[in-house]
């Protein structure tokens, strides 16, 4: 079933308790204020950085494996770093961290060629503007 937005709001993110340790991603995405998926997952051990990417990658997969249709798609995260090397404004130094930069990357290629998204942003919000993904964060790893 294919299932079209205007505009579709993704907040996503990801925590590690230890840096490395047990990790987890939230993702929460919805449109005029109506829930379209959501996301809990833990990812086993790694970086706060692994897992903030992680959900990124995991919400693009389920937008091409759902068929979502978006007019705008509208990335929200509270980590500065990972919305700024995604959108080329820092650089990825790190090798694993370029992977997964490439992944989102290639994610993105795959949604626009397929005709699934038209405009995309990323923004930066403070924590306290992310707590729906917070909360999904958490509830992973308190599982």
């Amino acid at each position: 079933m294919t299932e079209k937005y205007e505009l579709l709001e993704i907040n996503t993110d990801g925590g590690s308790r230890g840096n490395p340790g047990p990790a987890g991603i939230g993702v929460y995405a919805h449109s005029s204020g109506k829930k379209v998926f959501t996301i809990s997952e833990t990812i086993g051990e790694n970086t706060n950085n692994v897992a903030e990417y992680t959900a990124v990658i995991r919400s693009l997969e389920v937008l091409l494996e759902k068929k979502i249709f978006s007019q705008k798609l509208k990335y929200i995260l509270d980590s500065e770093l990972i919305v700024r090397q995604i959108t080329g404004k820092y650089k990825v130094k790190l090798p694993h961290l370029k992977a997964l930069r490439q992944q989102v990357v290639d994610l993105v290629r795959s949604l626009r060629e397929k005709g699934q998204i038209e405009l995309m942003t990323f923004i930066t919000v403070p924590r306290e503007q992310n707590k729906e993904a917070d909360k999904l964060v958490n509830e992973a790893l308190d599982k």
